[in-house]
């Protein structure tokens, strides 16, 4: 996803920081640094061979056209248009998620899937979650697909090409007669979805403005929960709809508007400049930094050219093969960066948030509420969970990634643990049963507003901010591959934990938040206020994958900035840029001597809070 993190620059470093020699070859696109000062140097980046073009691109419609794209006599107006048409895509990606929550629940949409069919309560809740996770198989294929597409063809006909496969999943679904047809609907649906949510983002943040990106980061998850809000309330109306067949099948037929916007207005866009750039168009490139930048160009556009010599130079390490078995340090450091973002994707669907949102009317019902009143708390905690999502733009900036995540996953736990005891007692009749059941209620939308707040964006931040520039579209392909597999899993075995398990189940994800807590401590860098120049240094050179471990690597290869624990300051930046050593969770003598003045009652939480400041949790 497109993230304000890239405000802070190669700049940063200072002339004399080590840093590997991949990362010296190029700058980040977004770079705010002055012009280099070898000019002779830079030069030798007018000289590029650029390869022939894609042999098969003019088959695939749509794409790039200056004479058809937008103008505006304002940059900003540019930037603005293209943020709230992503969020659009985004919006499309959230319904496309949550338009099953109510579906689930039609009867006649339990007998066209033979759902309500006399061969046992197993198989019909086999169905049921199959019918669901099945299309996450599909998102899988098309993240993987469009990954590669957008490299080869340009980013506008990536999403040309997942609208289409959306737009005839989207028809399937609507016209569904049976189970066999809507499993293949929704694998083809999901085609769509994958290469639309793995490109959209990469294409946003080429195209955008580095300055519109904090905005755009709050626009885009805010319209992307605001999307399963939407398919949840629309198909709560549809269902007072006394045409059974209409009120489930109107909220699928619905995806159409948005894969009609989203396939046909991303044309009447600019194309990433850097993808024009590396396939030689380099004075379209230039229209459209100017169309979408203040200012000159010129220094922005040279760095393009550095980024896209840098790719042709590695084009063998740019396959989803080589990043997975990397012959190269280089491709080493890229299988390191695949795994982070794949997992993260997973653990984001361990902490629980696709058993709340898809399931919230069972888990409302499973604590004593009638069916109506459980969709009515199931669509305003959606509400709220649309609303959190605010607060995680101020949380992301002011913690950190790696702070955010822990005591988002600590928080998380506490209120399922509360909630599963609550939920033993609310399946229990008796005259306290209403009373636990909202007790229920309350925790549960407590739950979903904690992770709008912390983990919903960060694994989307995350993969923009560890892959280079030159793998960006297939890095982001292999996080919606994680984000695939976790909810794939997740919404297939839910039906069966609830049946199982019931109130059990919150205890479960409980658990389940507790587990991912030493991943993150342990193995996830902060990428917060770093640029794609230092965290090329981070897989450089921290040859571990213990965060800590390879930060002492880091610190005896020589680099200044060896903490990746920890958030970088703005002031850390002076330092570095001065040539200092930025210690900033290191031990000063100030520090020892305050230590030393505490008494021992106050010493253990003193050295508490430094260690956990030093592993940047606090």
């Amino acid at each position: 996803m497109a993230t304000e993190q890239e405000v802070f620059q190669g700049s940063a470093l200072s002339s004399d920081t080590q840093i590997p020699k991949e990362a010296q070859k190029y700058e980040e696109v977004e770079s705010s640094a002055g012009p280099p000062a070898n000019d002779a140097k830079d030069e030798s980046y007018d000289n590029i061979d650029y390869p022939p073009p894609w042999k098969w691109e003019r088959f695939f419609i749509g794409g790039y056209n200056q004479s058809r794209m937008f103008k505006f006599k304002k940059p900003k107006t540019m930037y603005n248009a293209i943020n709230l048409f992503a969020g659009v895509a985004i919006m499309f990606y959230g319904y496309d998620q949550g338009v099953m929550s109510q579906v689930n629940l039609n009867e006649d949409y339990w007998n066209h899937m033979g759902i309500n069919s006399p061969m046992g309560n197993s198989r019909n809740v086999a169905a049921e979650g199959g019918i669901v996770s099945v299309y996450y198989g599909g998102t899988l294929i098309g993240a993987l697909i469009a990954g590669s597409l957008a490299d080869r063809a340009g980013r506008i006909k990536a999403v040309v090409f997942g609208s289409m496969w959306a737009l005839l999943g989207a028809v399937l679904q609507a016209s569904a007669q049976n189970i066999a047809w809507m499993c293949c609907a929704r694998v083809i649906a999901g085609i769509g979805v994958g290469a639309i949510d793995c490109v959209i983002p990469v294409w946003s943040a080429e195209v955008s403005s580095h300055s519109a990106r904090g905005t755009f980061l709050a626009v885009e998850f805010f319209m992307n929960i605001g999307g399963l809000a939407l398919a949840y309330w629309i198909e709560y109306f549809a269902y007072l709809n006394p045409n059974k067949s209409m009120a489930w099948r109107t909220p699928l037929a619905l995806q159409i508007i948005f894969i009609i916007i989203i396939g046909v207005g991303v044309n009447y866009f600019p194309e990433s400049p850097r993808w024009l750039m590396k396939v030689g168009r380099e004075e379209e490139a230039q229209n459209v930094l100017k169309a979408t930048r203040e200012g000159d160009v010129q220094h922005e556009l040279k760095e393009i050219k550095k980024v896209v010599k840098f790719e042709l130079e590695t084009s063998t390490a740019n396959h989803y093969w080589a990043m997975l078995f990397p012959k190269d340090k280089y491709s080493r450091g890229l299988r390191w960066r695949v795994f982070l973002a794949v997992w993260l994707q997973i653990m984001q669907e361990l902490v629980g948030i696709g058993v709340i949102t898809v399931y919230a009317i069972d888990l409302f019902e499973d604590a004593g509420f009638g069916e109506e009143l459980s969709k009515l708390l199931a669509g305003f905690n959606n509400l709220s969970y649309m609303l959190s999502v605010i607060f995680a733009v101020y949380t992301l900036d002011r913690f950190g990634r790696r702070s955010t995540m822990v005591w988002g996953s600590v928080a998380m736990a506490l209120i399922l643990l509360v909630a599963g005891i609550l939920d033993k007692f609310a399946q229990v009749k008796g005259p306290n049963q209403h009373a636990y059941g909202a007790g229920v209620a309350a925790f549960t939308f407590l739950y979903t507003a904690t992770f709008g707040a912390t983990w919903l964006t960060t694994p989307w931040l995350y993969p923009t901010e560890i892959f280079p520039l030159n793998v960006r579209a297939k890095g982001g392909a292999w996080s919606v591959v994680g984000w695939s597999i976790g909810n794939g899993v997740i919404t297939m075995i839910t039906p069966f934990l609830f049946q199982a398990i019931s109130y059990g189940t919150l205890l479960l994800l409980f658990g389940l938040n507790i587990f991912c807590l030493p991943f993150v401590i342990l193995m996830y860098p902060e990428t917060s206020g770093r640029s794609l120049e230092q965290m090329d240094a981070f897989f450089e050179n921290g040859n571990s994958w213990n965060v800590f471990k390879a930060s002492r690597n880091i610190k005896d290869a020589g680099i200044e900035d060896w903490r990746w624990t920890k958030k970088m300051q703005e002031e850390d930046f002076e330092e570095l840029e001065q040539g200092g050593k930025t210690s900033n969770a290191g031990r000063s003598p100030k520090e020892d001597e305050k230590d030393a003045r505490l008494s021992w009652k106050k010493r253990p939480a003193y050295t508490f809070r430094r260690k956990a400041s030093n592993a940047g949790l606090m």
